[in-house]
């Protein structure tokens, strides 16, 4: 069998890049763009960093900045109208995961318009066109939007998140600069953080994993491992290192696949609005206890990566628990909550969280093969 790896055509990672988006966008002759953003990023002067440019080099564009935390089906349909209203021919997504993929949503639509009632993306299509080309600009250091085929979509009407997986969707130029990261609030940084270490982990237990992208999930749990502390800190050493790491994570999960603390990240995001990043961060241990049996030898590499020592004098149980304990120290040290309880989710909603978590496209990727009542209680665990 055959592995398939789908990357980004280009892509510029470092601080300043995001000055390679002026020669890009004239060799490639693109005429004007729709900015796609949030109002925290214009109100707080960071998309301008990016439009400021455009400016500068009289780039033509305008902007779409109703992008919310978990975008929706009717944000989606908002930028698509814009997209057509302004004659763009591509898209530069500035911000998380939340602004990248509206950006995908609309590009996949405007050229595969049979597509458009949105909700028909849900999971592995493989739709006829490429999508419009984007340029993605990432202002967090944790989703990896830039580098993935996947994208999520919120459902509001049924109150669910979707999981979209399309190899037409990947932006065709990924800017990954820290300098955009910057200004980052502690809290975002811990969060998103914390998203990528999820990746990263479970990219390298899914069922789809192999021999690269184990070495891509290695490294980036090495990277973040060792950078998220210093990046909460606000250091710039620790923010290059942590949007490289990010990034790298990206390049493999994105190809084989996650787990299922994703599958129970998602219906948090949908009933209370989670953020996405706390509520992998949250769940990540419990769900690495409930995987632990069906991972074999990986656990003592993300120990050993993690600089956990003396890994190869521990058990098989010693070296398990050493690496949930790593993940759960880490999550500590950056402040996050450590039960469900805390952020928000009510004991009411376990089972039905348990049954969206069930049906979730990332929840099959798991190591460890979970029923309904596996999910239930792991929620259990986690909430108190």
């Amino acid at each position: 069998m055959a592995n398939r790896m789908i990357l980004n055509e280009t892509s510029y990672i470092g601080a300043g890049a995001i000055s390679n988006i002026i020669t890009e966008v004239k060799i490639r002759g693109y005429k004007k763009a729709l900015v796609v953003t949030d109002k925290d990023l214009i109100k707080f002067n960071v998309a301008c960093k990016v439009t400021d440019l455009l400016k500068d080099n009289k780039l033509n564009f305008e902007i779409f900045d109703n992008v919310k935390a978990n975008p929706t089906i009717s944000v989606v349909k908002s930028g698509l109208e814009k997209f057509k209203e302004t004659g763009a021919d591509y898209l530069i997504a500035i911000g998380g995961g939340s602004s990248i993929d509206t950006a995908k949503a609309i590009a996949i639509i405007i050229n595969n318009p049979e597509f458009s009632d949105v909700r028909s993306l849900e999971g592995a299509v493989i739709t006829n066109n490429k999508c419009v080309p984007i340029i993605a600009v990432p202002t967090t250091a944790g989703t990896a939007a830039e580098v993935t085929i996947n994208y999520v979509i919120t459902d509001e009407e049924r109150k669910r998140k979707f999981v979209c997986v399309d190899p037409h969707d990947i932006p065709v130029i990924a800017i990954v600069d820290s300098e955009m990261m910057s200004s980052m609030p502690k809290g975002l940084t811990a969060a998103t953080g914390m998203d990528a270490l999820t990746h990263a982990i479970e990219g390298y237990i899914t069922k789809g994993a192999w021999e690269l992208t184990d070495t891509l999930h290695l490294k980036a749990i090495e990277i973040i491992s060792r950078s998220l502390r210093s990046a909460v800190a606000n250091d710039p050493k620790g923010r290059e290192d942590m949007a490289l790491g990010q990034y790298v994570a990206g390049m493999g999960f994105s190809n084989v696949g996650l787990g299922l603390v994703h599958g129970m990240a998602h219906p948090l995001g949908a009933f209370y609005d989670t953020p996405h990043g706390i509520a992998n961060a949250v769940i990540l241990p419990y769900v690495m206890e409930y995987n632990a049996e069906s991972t074999g030898e990986k656990y003592r590499e993300i120990a050993r990566v993690m600089g956990v020592s003396g890994v190869d004098n521990m058990s098989q149980d010693e070296y398990r628990k050493s690496a949930i304990d790593a993940v759960k120290k880490l999550s500590q040290d950056v402040e996050i909550p450590k039960v469900l309880s805390e952020i928000g989710v009510l004991e009411e909603d376990l089972e039905a969280l348990s049954q969206s978590a069930m049906a979730d496209a990332c929840t099959p990727g798991n190591p460890r093969e979970a029923t309904l009542k596996d999910i239930l209680d792991v929620y259990k665990k986690a909430f108190k």
